[in-house]
């Protein structure tokens, strides 16, 4: 079952990010905006360089233990990891915190990319390291950085913003042709008929289409996986790196 918010529920807007996005600010103010953004950049390179390779597994953060969305996502994390691969996610609860507790059973790496929001986010127990973001765009570039593969779960505007980011990149040729799989056909059936409709109406290629795996089954998504990031890139994982703890760097 979803949590619902409570209806007095206000946003709370981060008085930097709000500032920025009014227009032009001074020069000097824009100056520390972009180096602390670099800051970021780089402190996030040095806490995950040595965790990969991963699959990251997107999701609402709403999911209760109790919902079939969030014992799929368990699943998922425990074959990811049987696949010898790192979990990652964006760290917090729901989906993203079955997803590293599957992880977890197994014994597999279990990574969180977490976001500082005012509501619901924090990053959950399942997680052996982890990094808190301030910002979106930082965050969701590393979620990517790191990965040879994505498994979409039920979830809401910021696990489409994420599908869709990763299908646009894969489509434009920024990023490798890395497999990207669809979990939960009865969730995802009206979206599934839309890009359809995109393809008919020609905003998108017929041949976009495979860009994605739509599937309920954990064995499918396995081989989809399997063929297109293990097979495909000739992965395996780099032991020749020697992690440096002046810089914040470890092996997990």
């Amino acid at each position: 079952m979803l949590k619902e918010k409570p209806k007095s529920f206000q946003p709370l807007v981060n008085p930097e990010e709000e500032e920025f996005f009014a227009g032009p600010q001074t020069r000097w103010k824009e100056f520390k905006f972009v180096v602390k953004v670099v800051l970021e950049f780089i402190r996030g390179f040095r806490i995950l360089h040595f965790i990969g390779p991963c699959v990251t597994v997107f999701g609402s953060a709403r999911f209760e233990e109790k919902d079939k969305y969030y014992q799929l996502a368990v699943e998922v994390g425990e074959r990811v990891s049987q696949m010898g691969f790192a979990v990652m996610t964006g760290g917090g609860p729901g989906i993203m915190e079955a997803a590293n507790r599957g992880a977890k059973n197994f014994g597999g790496k279990s990574i969180g990319c977490n976001i500082i929001l005012p509501f619901e986010q924090h990053p959950n127990p399942y997680l052996d390291k982890w990094m808190n973001f301030k910002y979106f765009f930082v965050r969701k570039v590393l979620l990517s950085k790191y990965s040879y593969a994505f498994v979409v779960m039920p979830g809401g505007f910021g696990t489409l913003d994420e599908f869709f980011e990763a299908l646009t990149l894969i489509q434009t040729k920024v990023m490798r042709r890395f497999p990207v799989v669809l979990m939960c056909s009865d969730f995802h059936e009206h979206l599934f008929d839309y890009i359809q409709h995109l393809a008919e109406y020609g905003t998108i290629d017929k041949k976009d289409l495979d860009l994605f795996l739509l599937t309920d089954s954990i064995e499918e998504m396995e081989n989809h996986i399997r063929k297109y990031a293990v097979e495909g890139y000739g992965l395996k994982r780099r032991e020749d790196l020697n992690p440096n703890p002046i810089l914040g760097e470890e092996k997990i």
